[in-house]
């Protein structure tokens, strides 16, 4: 039996993938959310063998998501279902480690179709995207990239403030002390060189990391 999670804040949607998954012969999802911090505990504590994500969603952005489930699950097969079609959403996925990138229009045929070929140990991107090696050559680019010198809890900090959240939502939200919060917040605003919240929210926009 091949477990699957999903995690898109789309109810409607959500229930659709279930219902189509539930129907195809050995597969069963195990867990479901629209939160990218609650798909990590699942997929940490339900040990799922596909983790269907999509990029935008609260809590965690689909990257940092894949990001955290691939280093302590490195058998899980991650795909990325999004809206968005653009280079950068694609290059990061396959670059933090997803195995297949699908546009939400695609049809319930071929999101079957990629969680085969994923299962297979291939890679899989959406029809309607253009050719794969060229995705794949641009994966192996070096990026210097000042997000990338986030830690993971700042990279956590930095969705949660521009989502609105206080430092002691986020500190529940997290489990850890609103002082850590601050010094979590002041380090990731020096190194991405951000003032204040109205800079850190433009700058998660512009990296099309919020709705």
């Amino acid at each position: 039996m091949i477990k699957i999670v999903l995690a898109d804040d789309h109810v409607i949607l959500r229930q659709g993938l279930l219902k189509l998954l539930e129907e195809q012969p050995g597969f069963h999802v195990v867990g479901e959310t629209g939160d990218g911090l609650q798909a990590v505990e699942m997929v940490d504590k339900l040990k799922p063998d596909i983790l269907i994500v999509d990029m935008v969603i609260p809590g965690l952005n689909g990257l940092e998501v894949i990001r955290s489930v691939r280093r302590t699950n490195s058998h899980l097969k991650i795909i990325v279902l999004s809206m968005h079609a653009n280079e950068a959403y694609v290059v990061e996925s396959l670059r933090y480690g997803a195995s297949a990138y699908l546009l939400k229009e695609s049809s319930s045929q071929e999101l079957i179709r990629a969680i085969n070929d994923v299962l297979a140990g291939k890679r899989y991107l959406s029809k309607d995207l253009p050719l794969l090696e060229a995705y794949v050559k641009l994966v192996g680019t070096p990026v210097v990239d000042s997000y990338d010198l986030l830690t993971e809890r700042e990279r956590q900090v930095l969705q949660l403030v521009a989502e609105g959240h206080t430092n002691i939502e986020i500190a529940q939200r997290l489990s850890i002390g609103a002082r850590t919060v601050e010094t979590h917040r002041a380090n990731m605003q020096h190194k991405l060189g951000l003032k204040n919240q109205n800079e850190v929210v433009r700058y998660v926009m512009q990296r099309g990391l919020l709705k």
